[in-house]
């Protein structure tokens, strides 16, 4: 099993393909077999590179919460590609993990041909109580251990679509989830969800963002539908891509329209045809008739 030594914590990865790098980072309730859709698709044409974060087995758990944070998590992804002799790369995740593309993006610019921002933003409405929410998860992922909680967490609001539109898929996903490091999920939570910055405090990082960045929603994942506008409306090179009647788990949820909108966007970022636009001025009259 291949794995790198970063920062004290040895992480798993895989490498399948080749081709152009193309990376993915997986979400907080998913891991490196989260991507198979896209792997499987992706790989044709790219050198595709998953990994599991630290506090997610095969990878290390480290047991200190203090080892985990959001710049820790930049840090590891920095540290994975330097690896594996990857200068620059379309850098790509879904919501925990589409924090850590966005982040990537925001503190080494010159490393992303491209950012991938997917199902990101959880935590920025309603702060308190989305943090407040996050500590009881933690507490109980371990009190009660996975196996528990999985049952609950994998069919949440943003959740429940899966599970109508795959019922296998979503059992997969379960089971999966259920199998995580309780005490990497609790440190997770604490040490990178609840203390990263909410999207609507890096406006400025992101006004001056010039990667070419797909921003994908499910108009169904309700925490993240407003962080999702918000990018669009602040970062100049952002597209913004929204499935119907979808969820949180979109790269899951819609496997071929998800692959279908990325591939368009690299081939347009790989083209030279991916623009930027300019910033909307506050308080500036609309033309629009």
């Amino acid at each position: 099993m291949p794995y790198v030594s970063v920062n004290g914590v040895n992480l798993y990865y895989e490498v399948t393909g080749e081709g152009y790098p193309l990376v993915w980072a997986h979400e907080f309730a998913g891991d490196y077999r989260s991507w198979e859709s896209q792997v499987r698709f992706f790989a044709r044409r790219y050198q595709v590179i998953t990994y599991n974060a630290r506090g997610y087995p095969p990878s290390d758990v480290p047991q200190d919460v203090s080892a985990y944070s959001q710049e820790q998590a930049v840090e590891d992804l920095r540290a994975l590609l330097v690896h594996l002799g990857i200068q620059e790369g379309h850098i790509g995740g879904l919501s925990m993990g589409g924090s850590l593309a966005l982040h990537f993006g925001l503190t080494h610019p010159q490393m992303c041909r491209s950012l991938i921002v997917a199902a990101a933003g959880s935590g920025s409405v309603n702060a308190e109580e989305w943090k407040a929410e996050a500590e009881a998860n933690a507490k109980r992922f371990e009190t009660e251990g996975m196996s528990v909680v999985a049952d609950d967490y994998a069919i949440g609001p943003a959740r429940i679509q899966f599970q109508h539109k795959d019922p296998m898929g979503w059992q997969e996903f379960r089971d999966a989830l259920a199998e995580h490091s309780s005490i990497g999920a609790a440190n997770t939570f604490r040490g990178v969800q609840i203390t990263r910055p909410s999207i609507f405090d890096l406006k400025e990082r992101m006004n001056r963002l010039a990667v070419p960045t797909l921003i994908m929603i499910g108009d169904e994942d309700e925490p993240c539908v407003d962080a999702a506008v918000f990018m669009k409306r602040n970062i100049p090179t952002a597209g913004l891509s929204v499935l119907p009647q979808s969820g949180h788990t979109i790269n899951l949820e819609e496997p071929d329209l998800y692959n279908r909108v990325v591939l368009d966007f690299l081939t347009a970022v790989e083209a030279g045809r991916w623009p930027a636009h300019d910033l909307p001025v506050a308080g500036a009259p609309s033309m629009t008739r």
